[in-house]
């Protein structure tokens, strides 16, 4: 088990990463990455159980990055993890890398294309419902921004997790209060994200996103009777940032001076998360069967060059269940 105080220093090296890469790039959304720091972190090296090595492992548990502008920090967490040297973080946003400002299912652990805000959920709702139809316990987790809550089509995924009763799906809303240019509608009123979703037949519950101990506490639950689970996480925009909650942050890196200085004082107080020990997925011979169809399948794939594998034509039978480059084979 990965303690509170170790989960708190990956979250601030997983901010580090998103500072440099953002101001390399001179493009991003930096603030966006570092208010969902600590619950990113309790997912991937405390919580989710996957094979890290192999993204596309058919049981591994599912995360879906549905506020898409705060993809530096999902690179940052599979660096981290080791599917990639954490220097390919750097390539963010340059023209000939799949690291793009939005997650893409060019890259192995990317299920779900979410640069339009409100689809995320949606996905992983249907993640949910194929897990079940396949035999399968892997667990869907969907990190939302509350800006995107006033979409829709969230609230339709809602009711629908809730009549169907995906109590493998869980949902947690990074309440950092700003949107893109104005403050959102509930502003931190956490209570009322809270009450929408308990009535759509949701079990939720509210924490501090920054207090690692009650996100764990939180998540230690997930998977209790038969409702879907709701996080609803009160952060802060840019924490661990001079411009923490301020306006006119969002979608812009700090430039260099000041990312020099934002990363010189979370250095201290930041650790790499190598040797961190991350739960395993469930294994059988259900899943191996899965496996072995699906490398046979990569295996045709990665024999095809960038550009044929984006023109031609893909079936359910031919491809591999997202597409993905010969490069993002683990390290």
């Amino acid at each position: 088990m990965t303690s509170p105080q170790q989960l708190e220093a990956i979250a601030n090296q997983l901010r580090i990463h998103s500072i440099a890469a953002t101001t390399a790039a001179g493009s991003g959304h930096v603030t966006s990455c570092c208010s969902a720091a600590e619950l990113v972190a309790a997912l991937f090296f405390s919580q989710m159980r996957f094979d890290p090595k192999n993204p596309q492992y058919p049981n591994n548990d599912r995360f879906v990055m549905s506020k898409g502008h705060a993809a530096p920090l999902l690179y940052a967490a599979w660096a981290e993890a080791g599917l990639f040297p954490v220097e390919r973080l750097m390539d963010l946003r340059k023209a000939d890398s799949d690291l793009e400002g939005h997650p893409t299912p060019r890259l192995p652990f990317v299920d779900v294309a979410t640069g339009s805000l409100g689809q995320g959920l949606s996905n992983g709702v249907g993640m949910a419902i194929s897990a079940r139809i396949d035999k399968y316990d892997f667990r869907t987790y969907v990190l939302l921004g509350d800006g995107e809550c006033a979409e829709g089509s969230v609230w339709e995924a809602v009711s629908l997790a809730g009549v169907r009763k995906l109590n493998n799906l869980v949902a947690i809303i990074d309440v950092n209060r700003l949107g893109q240019s104005q403050q959102t509608a509930f502003g931190h009123d956490v209570e009322t994200y809270r009450k929408r979703f308990e009535a759509f037949g949701w079990r939720a519950v509210t924490v501090d996103g920054h207090d690692v101990q009650q996100i764990l506490e939180a998540l230690k639950t997930v998977g209790e009777g038969e409702q879907p689970f709701c996080i609803v996480a009160k952060t802060i925009k840019g924490k661990g940032l001079e411009v923490a909650d301020k306006d006119n942050w969002h979608g812009k890196p700090l430039p260099d001076a000041d990312a020099t200085k934002a990363i010189a004082a979370l250095r201290p107080k930041a650790k790499p998360a190598a040797g961190v020990s991350i739960a395993a997925p469930t294994r059988s011979r259900h899943t191996r069967h899965r496996q072995q169809t699906f490398h046979q399948s990569r295996i045709r794939w990665e024999t095809k060059s960038r550009r044929e594998r984006r023109t031609e034509p893909r079936s359910r039978e031919s491809a591999p269940r997202t597409k993905r480059s010969l490069h993002w084979t683990a390290t």
